[in-house]
């Protein structure tokens, strides 16, 4: 199965997109282990490398990727939607 993304962990709450994906695109992505498979639609453009939300998440929610808190979002994100600086502030910094 060819993924447009990957989810370094069963559990993480963003997977990362291995090509460019438009807005409104029906993408798979599965686990590194490849154990656990997704499907989800995206609500916008994200670059090749970035975040992707697997998930809806609520603004104050802990974020994890690696199965490690990375962040806390600063607004409601919602599932299918680029997960970046915009809407997330690490916890590493403060």
């Amino acid at each position: 199965m060819v993924v447009d993304f990957l989810v370094h962990k069963e559990g993480d709450d963003v997977g990362i997109a291995v090509r460019d994906i438009s807005a409104n695109e029906k993408i798979k992505g599965k686990t590194l282990e490849g154990e656990k498979f997704y499907e989800l639609e995206t609500r916008e453009d994200i670059p090749l490398g970035h975040k992707i939300a697997l998930r809806d998440i609520k603004e104050g929610e802990k974020i994890k990727e690696y199965g490690e808190v990375i962040g806390k979002a600063t607004k409601n994100i919602t599932k299918g939607s680029h997960v970046h600086v915009h809407n997330i502030r690490s916890l590493r910094w403060g």
